[in-house]
């Protein structure tokens, strides 16, 4: 009974502070340090008590969990994949769900979930939130393709000189927005302006565009456009809140399992 509670304790910690930090991400694109200052500890809390005292066996992989979701996190981060509060949100994950929590969870299924779970518990939670994540680009295609419907122009007019697979990435990562709402939207720059050797200015496809040349690339799509060296309209791509697809990965791992593993069992069977 003392178990349940805990695993019930656990689970509803991080689907409250994941549904706030999914809120605050949504309405600021920021997390407070606070919510994972006061997350972590009470995980470890809840977490260490209950491995230590009804299951020491499994305190020595709650340290290996912990150990390989923060070092995936801390490698995602510095390639620029992950944001700081994405990181936390794992490694928080880590600290209060290190594995899956069966003794609460087995009584409200009917199939038992963890049997398509990966052992490391955040990760079927982090692969579960980059698939859903990965659905976007489905809404990216279909905006394009209305796009050039509807205006009847080229998608990649002024980018002749671009890769194929540069303009593949464009229109599957993003869609063509007007440029002042690079100054108010939630959507960074997927091109640049740059002056040729010859004083002319070519217009560049991004791949990954960083928070911090963001600002820069702005100014000189906004100067570029005012002074009619381009049209209003530029790609861009939509800041995703990460964290509402991890909470939706959290959510559906605690239900389903991991959707990849399902899938391969579908496939495969």
């Amino acid at each position: 009974m003392v178990t349940e509670f805990l695993d019930a304790a656990r689970v509803l910690l991080c689907l409250s502070v994941f549904v706030f930090a999914s809120w605050s991400d949504w309405k600021k694109r920021e997390v407070s340090n606070a919510v994972w200052l006061i997350m972590a500890p009470l995980a470890f809390a809840l977490s260490a008590f209950q491995f230590v005292v009804f299951s020491p066996d499994v305190f020595l992989f709650y340290a290996v969990s912990f150990a390989v979701t923060a070092a995936l996190s801390i490698v995602l981060f510095y390639l620029g994949a992950f944001g700081g509060a994405d990181a936390k949100a794992l490694m928080c994950l880590a600290l209060a769900l290190p594995t899956y929590p069966n003794v609460l969870l087995g009584y409200f299924q009917s199939a038992n979930a963890s049997a398509y779970a990966s052992p490391i518990f955040p990760i079927t939670v982090f692969s579960n939130g980059v698939l859903l994540a990965a659905l976007t680009v489905v809404y990216a295609v279909l905006r394009n393709l209305v796009w050039r419907l509807r205006t009847g122009r080229k998608l990649f007019e002024g980018f002749e000189n671009e890769p194929i697979w540069r303009k593949v990435l464009a229109f599957m990562t993003g869609y063509k927005v007007a440029a002042v709402k690079l100054e108010k939207a939630h959507v960074y720059p997927l091109e640049d302006v740059v002056m040729r050797g010859t004083g002319e200015n070519e217009r560049r496809l991004l791949v990954l565009p960083k928070d911090e040349n963001v600002e820069g690339t702005v100014e000189r799509i906004l100067s570029a456009t005012h002074k009619g060296w381009l049209q209003n309209e530029v790609w861009a791509t939509p800041g995703l809140p990460l964290l509402i697809f991890l909470t939706l990965g959290l959510i559906v791992a605690l239900v389903f399992g991991d959707i990849v593993w399902i899938l391969l069992r579908f496939i495969l069977a």
